[in-house]
């Protein structure tokens, strides 16, 4: 471990001890998004400038002020899910994809509630976060389907924004909803409200890994490919910042205000979600899961990102 520390801050060393500026790295970021929670750390803690660059980081307040920073080049990465980079690479635009989570969503209901599995949800109140071609929908379906039940005909389903759909759940509007992990975390932390089973779960159900790393951040590929060694550096401190967040409940409470000063249960569900999301080392094997992700939920399965776009170690 101390020689591979020593390798590892080498970067940065020199750069200090030649004073010469250390590379800078722009992200944009969800001002409080999950995403904020470990970059904040990483700025706070340092482990930038310990890895050799400088990370800076724009504030949004939406997903598609993100991508629209990212795309348009005003940053270099952006945080966005595996079908958005898909997307992009069917689009010939492709971007590096640097795992950031494993969290999908959950299925939540009332705790008293006698929905306990895919099948349950039939004929009952559905509300979904991510609209009709949302990979949390497009999945409950895939699997409702080996079971001989069609969703989306049997259930009455309404499409909304995730905090609406909280809102819905709460006035008895809807029997479950499909929604984002945190919105998931936030719920059962108030109490009264269960996850009936999660978005991986579902990937269990039709034989793949529960630990693919749905999100990511990205960075446009022929500019990654030109900045290998500040890719690495960033997935470096990254791993620092999932490993001293994993380990360690002291660093949390400094971040508290960025997840909307959440009372102690609410905090506790957050903190303990984004910990489970932190997504295992890529391999081949784990890569071929991603691939046939994105074939079971609408990619072209002859035209999926190749594996040099996902970042698994030194490029």
């Amino acid at each position: 471990m101390v020689i591979l520390w020593l390798v590892f801050a080498q970067p940065g060393a020199a750069h200090a001890r030649d004073n010469q500026p250390l590379p800078v790295l722009s992200v944009s970021v969800l001002q409080f998004g999950t995403a904020h929670w470990e970059l904040d750390h990483i700025v706070h803690q340092g482990l930038d400038r310990k890895n050799g660059y400088q990370l800076d980081l724009t504030l949004v307040a939406n997903l598609p002020a993100s991508r629209l920073a990212v795309t348009s080049g005003s940053v270099n990465g952006a945080v966005a899910d595996l079908h958005w980079a898909q997307a992009r690479f069917e689009d010939g635009a492709p971007y590096l994809y640097v795992p950031f989570s494993s969290q999908i969503g959950d299925i939540v209901v009332a705790e008293d509630s006698d929905i306990c599995a895919v099948a349950d949800l039939a004929g009952k109140r559905i509300g979904v976060a991510g609209g009709p071609d949302g990979k949390g929908w497009v999945l409950l379906q895939k699997v409702a389907e080996q079971r001989g039940i069609n969703l989306a005909a049997s259930a009455d389903v309404q499409f909304a924004a995730p905090p609406l759909l909280s809102q819905a759940l709460r006035r008895g509007q809807v029997d479950a909803i499909v929604t984002y992990w945190h919105f998931a975390a936030r719920l059962r932390g108030e109490g009264g409200w269960r996850s009936a089973f999660r978005m991986s779960d579902l990937l269990v159900a039709i034989n793949l890994d529960r630990n693919l790393p749905v999100l990511g951040y990205v960075f446009p590929a022929d500019w990654a490919e030109d900045h290998r060694a500040l890719m690495n550096r960033f997935a470096r401190s990254l791993q620092q910042a999932k490993n001293e967040l994993s380990d360690s409940e002291r660093f949390w409470q400094r971040l508290r205000p960025l997840m909307g000063e959440p009372d102690d249960a609410v905090f506790q569900s957050l903190r303990k979600g984004f910990v489970a999301g932190v997504p295992l080392p890529l391999t081949d094997q784990r890569i071929a899961g991603l691939h046939r992700l994105l074939a079971l939920t609408g990619a072209n399965p002859d035209n999926r990102m190749p594996t040099d776009l996902f970042h698994r170690g030194q490029l």
